[in-house]
């Protein structure tokens, strides 16, 4: 498939942090397709398979993980980018990568260690997932990280503070310009959207938290289970909350693509550069959009908001603050490589935020409750 002419292109690549040969011609790889691996074979990628995405990883075999997540992210973005002619290896880099940074304990962990870190510069998953692929993975003798190129690690970084984005040279300008990162980075975040909203009611009707009839009051939920069920009346239990989200899905990207393609249209961006300098151009209409916030605000009032999940977050919230209170009185209890004087607080920040949901528990088993 060819590229449009508004795509990011592997020839085009602004470059890498530490200068490589080219890849050998003979192995086929693009610098996309090499970052993709390199991901895919981190040490930090295969922990999301231990990170929670909602429920806790021992609450039960078939809910999602940070791991799945990351797979069905990439998925539809390599679906949307394919219509829209943009780059699919790209896309499917930056989704496997966007979570490598995140905490045990999901959302949650995230919180407190911000809040353990609000003296020492805070805690931001996306600059984590930054630092873990430019720094914290150590697998090659001549650098630290996985050496990504420029184009992945923008990203990557979906969010960043003007003050963090000062220190990051030419990837942290747009935060300053107010610039916008590539097509294929823009798309990664919305696939990421659309995956957890639709796979977060999977996992709440599964966990007994949700139920169909509650799901009612959401107009995307309830349209879509009317075709299916004029369909196939006599159609119930997994089955339909399968084939309801399928609907969802397809309405979601299918807008997705009409709306994105209608906006290209208008500005008619020539290169990945007047990309950059121009409004963001992948994203939902209006209604569609509308629809998808009602969504969200249902998960989050009945699903993320729910006592059972409160519960688990807040003792969550308490092991990470435990440990990071245990780990700066006791630095020595900290690796080898973490124990480093002159930015204590932010080693702790990293170990904590690598640790998977059942390491972090072994470790406040041992240090914090004996």
């Amino acid at each position: 498939m060819s590229l449009a002419c508004y795509a990011a292109k592997p020839h085009e690549t602004l470059g890498r942090l530490h200068q490589e040969p080219p890849e050998p011609t003979q192995s086929g790889r693009n610098p996309f397709q090499r970052d993709r691996d390199r991901i895919i074979h981190s040490t930090a990628f295969r922990r999301l398979e231990y990170k929670t995405q909602v429920f806790l990883n021992h609450e039960g075999d078939h809910f999602r993980t940070r791991l799945t997540h990351s797979l069905e992210v990439a998925q539809i973005g390599r679906a949307v980018a394919r219509r829209l002619q943009l780059n699919e290896d790209l896309v499917e880099a930056i989704s496997l990568a966007h979570d490598l940074g995140h905490t045990p304990f999901g959302h949650a962990g995230q919180d407190a260690l911000n809040e353990c870190m609000k003296e020492h510069g805070g805690f931001e998953h996306n600059l984590q997932s930054l630092w873990v692929v430019d720094f914290l993975e150590e697998r090659y003798a001549k650098w630290n990280g996985l050496n990504l190129s420029f184009e992945t690690r923008e990203g990557i970084l979906k969010h960043c503070s003007k003050n963090n984005a000062q220190k990051l040279g030419l990837l942290g300008e747009r935060f300053i310009k107010g610039h916008q990162p590539s097509l294929e980075a823009q798309l990664a975040n919305l696939a990421d959207e659309i995956a957890y909203n639709n796979h977060d009611i999977d996992d709440g009707i599964r966990s007994g938290l949700l139920n169909i009839q509650q799901l009612d009051e959401v107009e995307l939920w309830r349209s879509q289970k009317e075709k299916v069920q004029k369909n196939f009346p006599d159609l119930s239990g997994r089955r339909l909350v399968y084939e309801v989200i399928r609907h969802i899905i397809h309405i979601l990207v299918d807008d997705l693509v009409k709306e994105t393609q209608r906006r290209i249209s208008e500005v008619n961006p020539g290169s990945i550069h007047d990309v950059r300098v121009a409004k963001p151009l992948v994203g939902f209409s209006a209604q569609v959009r509308e629809q998808a916030t009602e969504m969200k605000r249902f998960l989050f009032k009945n699903l993320y908001r729910h006592p059972q999940v409160q519960n688990m977050t807040q003792e969550a919230s308490g092991m990470i603050k435990s440990l990071f209170a245990h780990y700066e009185q006791h630095p020595n209890h900290l690796p080898a490589d973490f124990r480093v004087e002159d930015d204590l607080y932010r080693r702790i920040s990293h170990y904590i935020a690598g640790m998977t949901d059942r390491f972090a528990s072994k470790e406040f088993q041992k240090l914090v409750t004996t």
